[in-house]
């Protein structure tokens, strides 16, 4: 059905329009220039002195993973609340997910549970910033660098997001962001890694265009890679989001204020996130008992929600061991995602939050 109000709404201007057009008239169709450009712009924005842009996501996710040499039967630890893409990229390397519980009151990998998963077979830990949260990065080091593992942050959810330490996804060997469409900001797919690192970031170049960073003459074969390439179509429609994005932000926060002061009285309870402190609500995120009720309820009205994907733990193809995880159980069954998104009007939010008030189960 059509709705009066989607759950997610961006937007793309002239601006985007225009910049494509000229990319394409000065035949800057695939990697090249432009996507130089853009990685040059966020490796400023994110302070890093490498980025490598890829095709999405997921690849960002998949390449870092193939940077750091995992092989089949490593084992990799991840939270039980993420996309599955992340344990997805685990999968497609033949390594062996190993999902741990996330925090009592966030969706966050519980920082406790880590080290009770660790063995002589683990080979990396895979923090994931869901919705701009940040998982404790600290300790999360301590405990890889005990155990010799690294590190490599699922920060697709949790572009220009900070902890004390700086942005999320610069604090560990490689961070891995996402441009799809339901971002702060979007290129409609496409992503990157970014790294500190030189021997990986010559790595991550190399396995975008099929294990050689000098395309029009490899000399020889280097590594195994595949066509993880971005285009300078995508890196046109990319520099000019990033010109929207500190007003995005700003408009993210207002949203999530918004919400946490209409819902505090309704069953709504909202999931936090710490803004003081710099992290950044993509999503307005829920718990609602009767969850299926209140998504029909809302549709009725024409408004659109979404409800929280499920745990990795019940992928049965991952053949993940029969665990408790009470937490993301919560997360699971209870989560809801109401009307988001940097162009979401603040009418339509408050639209909402009547709605709910005023027909309280």
């Amino acid at each position: 059905m059509s709705y009066k109000i989607n759950w997610w709404r961006t937007s793309f201007g002239e601006e985007e329009i225009n910049r494509v057009a000229q990319s394409i008239r000065s035949e800057c169709v695939s990697q090249g220039k432009v996507t130089c450009e853009f990685e040059r712009k966020l490796e400023e924005l994110l302070q890093v002195r490498h980025v490598v842009a890829v095709s999405s996501g997921s690849v960002a996710l998949l390449s870092a993973l193939m940077a750091i040499g995992i092989k089949p039967g490593d084992e990799i630890i991840i939270p039980n609340r993420t996309w599955i893409a992340t344990a997805h990229a685990v999968k497609l390397l033949g390594g062996k997910v190993v999902p741990v519980d996330v925090e009592v009151n966030r969706p966050i990998i519980d920082v406790n549970q880590i080290s009770k998963a660790i063995t002589s077979q683990t080979r990396a830990i895979i923090p994931v910033h869901m919705n701009g949260r940040s998982a404790d990065m600290r300790r999360i080091r301590e405990i890889a660098k005990k155990y010799h593992l690294f590190v490599i942050e699922d920060a697709a959810q949790a572009i220009a997001s900070k902890n004390a330490d700086g942005f999320l996804g610069t604090q560990s060997d490689i961070g891995c962001f996402s441009l799809s469409v339901a971002k702060t900001i979007a290129t409609g797919q496409g992503g990157f890694v970014v790294t500190n690192t030189d021997n990986l970031a010559e790595k991550l170049r190399s396995i975008r265009t099929h294990g050689v960073e000098n395309v029009k003459d490899p000399g020889r074969w280097v590594m195994q890679g595949f066509n993880f390439r971005f285009t300078d179509v995508l890196a046109s429609i990319g520099i000019e989001q990033l010109k929207r994005l500190a007003g995005r932000l700003d408009y993210l926060r207002e949203l999530y204020h918004i919400y946490e002061s209409g819902l505090k009285d309704s069953p709504f309870k909202i999931i936090p996130v710490d803004i003081e402190t710099g992290e950044i609500p993509v999503y307005n995120e829920f718990l609602v008992d009767n969850r299926q009720w209140w998504i029909n309820r809302l549709e009725e009205s024409e408004i659109e929600t979404r409800p929280f994907y499920p745990n990795v733990d019940q992928a049965d193809y991952l053949e993940v061991p029969s665990h408790n995880f009470p937490n993301s159980a919560k997360y699971s069954l209870c989560g809801i995602y109401l009307p988001s998104g940097p162009s979401q009007s603040v009418s339509n939010i408050r639209s909402v939050i009547a709605e709910v008030n005023n027909c309280k189960k």
